[in-house]
């Protein structure tokens, strides 16, 4: 399968529990109960409520004004709508190299994996990576990092568990340099139970990045978990108050029917996504473009 026809497997829950029966919704005319139906159906699959009372707001007028009567243009506008909400498509910004990637997020949404997946595409564009292990305080994640850059083929900097994650970035550094890499991924911590030092721990490493590699390209990218919900959104306002993130990925859409997070998460924090997953595979986390998950949500 190619990634489009991955993206609707990984969706159809998503697709299944919101969009499913949009074609027999709207066949019953675009008045105000439909509307309503409609409204509940963006709030089960975790639109959120501003988002949905945009969406909604949006739909009303302009079916209004475009006297729409039949369910195909009603879904297509429905569609616009929700590819405008989302915004334009933004990349990785990775050029001119070399370009310092830091990823954060909390246990269990993916990092580790979202890391190696990043490093496999960036590799397939014939990127040069290297990897740093600055998660040096969670049990585990240096070994778990190794692995995953195995997998990916991408050389990995790392120091023993417990050691400075500025230290460790600052050896990454001089080995990207002496490799002539174009991208240097760090794995970060991501402790929001205590702000502070993560914030602490976060400066620490761009004041060492600034120093040795000045010139650098940055990007922060958080990883959240789909399959969380509103609590995704939350975890976001929490790192947004503790670091500078320029995008978000967006980790186990094929796991679960709340996929309308990212139309909650762009309404109330304003961050992109950057990167969406939707399986185990290696090539199962793409580019996020807005147009292509909006089609794989809602068919025509």
């Amino acid at each position: 399968m190619g990634f489009f026809e991955r993206l609707k497997s990984g969706l159809l829950k998503t697709k299944n529990a919101l969009f499913g029966g949009l074609s027999n919704l709207f066949r019953r005319g675009i008045d105000e109960d439909t509307l309503e139906e409609l409204e509940e159906l963006l709030i089960c699959a975790d639109v959120g409520y501003n988002a949905t009372e945009e969406i909604i707001e949006k739909l009303r007028e302009r079916t209004k004004v475009e006297k729409v009567k039949d369910a195909p243009t009603a879904i297509a506008l429905l569609k616009e709508i929700l590819v405008e909400m989302i915004g334009e498509k933004q990349p990785l910004c990775i050029e001119p190299s070399p370009a310092v990637i830091l990823v954060i997020g909390v246990n269990g949404v993916g990092k580790t994996t979202s890391i190696a997946k990043i490093s496999h595409l960036l590799k397939s564009e014939g990127k040069k990576v290297i990897l740093a292990a600055a998660d040096t305080f969670r049990a585990g994640a240096i070994d778990q990092l190794q692995v995953w850059a195995d997998r990916a083929e991408v050389e990995l900097i790392k120091q023993s568990e417990g050691s400075d994650p500025a230290a460790v970035v600052y050896d990454a550094i001089a080995a990207a340099k002496k490799r002539g890499s174009d991208v240097l991924i760090v794995d970060t911590a991501g402790r929001l139970h205590n702000k502070k030092n993560l914030m602490n721990e976060l400066a620490k490493i761009n004041r060492v990045i600034e120093r040795q590699l000045p010139e650098a390209t940055r990007e922060t990218l958080l990883v959240l978990d789909a399959t969380t919900g509103q609590n995704a959104v939350n975890q976001a306002k929490e790192f947004k108050n503790a670091a500078d993130i320029t995008g978000l990925v967006l980790t186990k859409l094929d796991g679960t029917a709340k996929g309308g997070i990212i139309f909650s998460i762009k309404e109330e924090l304003d961050l992109p996504v950057k990167f969406i997953g939707v399986g185990e595979r290696m090539d199962d986390l793409q580019v996020f473009d807005p147009e292509a998950f909006v089609d794989a949500l809602i068919d025509d």
